[in-house]
């Protein structure tokens, strides 16, 4: 089991990959799981395939396996916790978002992550703080200004709601209609 091995399958199923054939590729990441199991690439790449092939379940078995292989990367967990989040495991997700941040406070993926989970949990006060230092750490993204305005609107303050759809009308006019469509809240123009 050399080297050149592992290369050659990873080489081979990147290639199927790159030509559309998800499933022939998911067979040799699977030899490869077979022949290296604690292979970082290995179980990332099962987790991701698993996933895109409708296999929740194995989906999420693999990225445990790569959590505990590497448990100092963020971005493994990130991934974790967004399969958990795909397969409704929401307290299991939270942890997972929770770790990624603890390790690295700069990921916004995973502050916008925990602030969905949360706002699942109908944890309104942690979802905003969440949202909150995504919205920090991603100031030109509408995503988390969009569930930080919902959060309000759910939490019955449309003023601050109105705040946040005034700072969209700044730069993502579109995202700002739909949240006035969507909440009945009209913001006017945009803040200076």
């Amino acid at each position: 089991m050399s080297r050149t091995d592992y290369l050659w399958l990873k080489f081979r199923a990147m290639g199927l990959l790159v030509l559309g054939r998800p499933g022939p590729a998911l067979s040799l990441f699977e030899e490869m799981r077979q022949r290296w199991p604690d292979d970082p690439y290995v179980l990332a790449s099962l987790a991701n395939q698993y996933h895109e092939a409708g296999r929740p379940a194995d989906a999420v078995v693999a990225s445990a396996r790569l959590v505990e292989v590497q448990p100092d990367r963020a971005a493994h967990w990130f991934n974790h916790g967004f399969l958990l989040e795909a397969n409704e495991r929401w307290l299991d997700a939270l942890e997972a978002f929770r770790r990624a941040t603890g390790i690295d406070p700069k990921l916004d993926r995973a502050w916008y992550g925990q602030g969905l989970v949360l706002i699942r949990l109908h944890r309104f006060d942690e979802a905003v703080a969440a949202l909150k230092r995504n919205t920090e750490l991603q100031p030109m993204s509408p995503y988390g200004w969009y569930q930080l305005a919902r959060v309000h609107v759910d939490r019955q303050q449309p003023d601050e709601a109105v705040k946040i759809i005034r700072h969209l009308k700044g730069f993502e006019p579109k995202v700002a209609a739909q949240l006035e469509r969507e909440t009945g809240l009209l913001a006017g123009q945009p803040s200076s």
